[in-house]
């Protein structure tokens, strides 16, 4: 039986439901949905909200017509020089560590495209379904930001390791036809069929048991995201890290972007 199912707005958020599916859809386009840490609060709280209505499957997405499914981290809200950027207490992690414990299938349905910590949420669904205007793109090089590492485990979760370098070294967008021939998109399809095709695919879900779908899909989790890390391993990175978010090119890269210029890195 399910709990009241009510259809209403956030800030930043739209939740609505339509019979076993509930639909999260990001509502602010005059910032091309940048995480900002209340946009990530009010996710995580509608997280919640939507996992005690009992439906069966929640796709992801921003309003149609949408350029940018989610333009990532707010850089202005970046610390300064010294201070990690994105720490495991960081809301994007909080936000993703809940995306992730959602026991019903999750569906990021993009229009358009997709970049840095807007990667890490479309990552942390169970299927993506795309049109030809999604690219995806991981930009943290360009204004000298160190990625976390749990964000690089979703990536190569996603990717092998050739291609993460890739997407990292060269902060270039990955079109849509190459993020589907790498199985980062389950489906590509045009953009006047993108809902009714992603819909059509809940359905099928929510016609299959759900108690089997969330012991599959914890399943399938836990397998293929453990990559062990050593003691070693992880010291070695954290102070790899901290090389980078004390730099100069750090400074230099989030003053550049805030002149809005091209950066100066010396290294």
């Amino acid at each position: 039986m399910h709990a009241q199912l009510t259809n209403y707005s956030m800030k930043h958020l739209k939740i609505y439901y339509k019979n076993d599916i509930g639909f999260l859809s990001f509502d602010y386009d005059e910032r091309r949905n940048s995480l900002s840490t209340i946009f990530l609060q009010e996710l995580y709280h509608a997280l919640d909200e939507i996992c005690i209505k009992g439906i069966k499957v929640l796709i992801i997405r921003a309003n149609k017509g949408a350029k940018v499914w989610s333009a990532g981290v707010n850089i202005e809200e970046l610390p300064k020089p010294g201070t990690d950027p994105v720490p495991y207490d960081h809301p994007l992690e909080v936000l993703v560590r809940r995306l992730q414990k959602v026991k019903i299938p999750v569906i990021a349905m993009m229009e358009g495209s997709v970049w840095g910590g807007g990667c890490d949420i479309a990552f942390s669904c169970d299927l993506l379904i795309g049109t030809p205007q999604t690219t995806f793109a991981i930009t943290p090089a360009k204004i000298g930001v160190p990625y976390n590492t749990n964000g690089i485990l979703r990536v190569l979760n996603h990717v092998q390791p050739n291609i993460a370098k890739e997407l990292f070294f060269t902060a270039q967008p990955l079109s849509a036809q190459r993020a589907y021939e790498l199985g980062i998109l389950n489906h590509l399809v045009e953009t006047e069929k993108l809902e009714s095709y992603t819909v059509e695919i809940a359905q099928k879900i929510a016609a299959n048991s759900p108690v089997a779908i969330a012991v599959i899909k914890r399943q399938i989790n836990l397998i293929s995201g453990n990559k062990a890390l050593s003691p070693s391993m992880i010291e070695e990175i954290n102070r790899l890290r901290e090389i980078a978010y004390n730099s100069n090119d750090y400074l230099e890269g989030i003053q550049a972007f805030k002149e809005r210029r091209k950066p100066e890195f010396k290294g």
